[in-house]
């Protein structure tokens, strides 16, 4: 069974000629399909519309969203309610093409456990075509997870993922990134890009900004979620030795001025800015490293039940009662 995830947000006309492209691509590969809409808060016709597909096709079922949450938390409903093995993304404006998916599939079957599509020829404007493009650029280099297009709606997953990736926010551009954290293959397909043919882009140029606050929380979590400290111990420990050479040159000026003959007295108001300053950094170094000890305890004793390690394979009987014990 191939699950398939579809974010919808006032596209009522759109869902009906993407119901029929799905049906057909399934019936020419043989696929038993599990389509999930989820409907994000639509103040149009959207919702009716899903009923109406529903009641035609027992393949497909809907989630309608008391309002609108993002498409992180459209995404996660729907993946929460998967039945298939492999699970598919897309959008619902029909910018992404249902007969990508067998490519996606094939992928697959080379033993990856993401694949992510690249639009490499975009049918967008210039000024969403370039901000994106920078914005890829800077995930990959901050992430070292090499994709093209981390922005593409259209993704193909393993289920299991999402038993130990939990979205959020705005989080559904980095799954990848979070997987390939825990250890999971992610690939890249090119796929085909449709010019928009009904509606409008949900995007604006807000989504930089946010892009970026995102990034740096996912670089946090990727890379010192399960040990806060060593970041901010580190940038503590740096901040508190500066401060602390600050002060000790200052009291040293101060005091050698008044040992040695012949020298001016150096009075500590002179460099009142530099004693500001130093004492700031003392002051942000103990904030910073008692910051670290609280997000250690929280971790400790409080975390969220995930694992800080992800099991590929099994061999040899399992003994249940350990195994509840580790989820304890």
């Amino acid at each position: 069974m191939l699950s398939i995830v579809i974010p919808v947000y006032n596209e009522q006309e759109s869902l009906q000629a993407l119901h029929r492209e799905l049906s057909d691509v399934a019936a020419a590969e043989a696929y038993e399909l599990d389509v999930i809409f989820v409907d994000d808060g639509s103040t149009d016709g959207s919702w009716r519309r899903i009923e109406e597909l529903a009641a035609g096709d027992h393949r497909v079922r809907g989630i309608r969203f008391r309002r609108n949450f993002g498409k992180a938390a459209a995404l996660s409903a729907g993946f929460s309610q998967a039945r298939g093995e492999l699970v598919i993304t897309l959008d619902a404006d029909l910018q992404d093409d249902p007969e990508e998916i067998p490519r996606f599939l094939a992928e697959m079957q080379k033993g990856l456990d993401v694949v992510s599509g690249w639009k490499k020829v975009r049918h967008d404007p210039w000024h969403k075509v370039g901000p994106s493009r920078v914005f890829n650029w800077l995930v990959s280099a901050v992430t070292g997870v090499r994709l093209h297009d981390h922005n593409c709606g259209m993704k193909c997953y393993r289920r299991e993922i999402f038993d130990e990736v939990r979205l959020y926010g705005e989080l559904h551009r980095f799954v990848p990134v979070l997987a390939a954290a825990r250890g999971y293959r992610v690939g890249e397909l090119v796929i085909r890009h449709r010019p928009r043919r009904f509606g409008r882009s949900k995007y604006g140029v807000t989504r930089i900004i946010k892009g970026f606050l995102d990034l740096l929380t996912v670089k946090f979590l990727t890379g010192f979620g399960q040990r806060p400290q060593h970041l901010l111990g580190t940038l503590g420990l740096a901040s508190f030795f500066l401060g602390l050479v600050g002060l000790i040159c200052l009291a040293g000026l101060w005091v050698t001025s008044r040992l040695i003959p012949g020298l001016e007295p150096v009075h500590l108001y002179q460099h009142f800015p530099a004693v500001i300053y130093s004492v700031a950094l003392l002051l942000l170094g103990g904030q910073l490293m008692s910051m670290g000890f609280v997000a250690e305890l929280l971790i400790a004793y409080h975390g969220p039940d995930v694992k800080p390690y992800s099991i590929a394979q099994r061999v040899g009987p399992v003994d249940p009662a350990a195994e509840a014990g580790s989820r304890e």
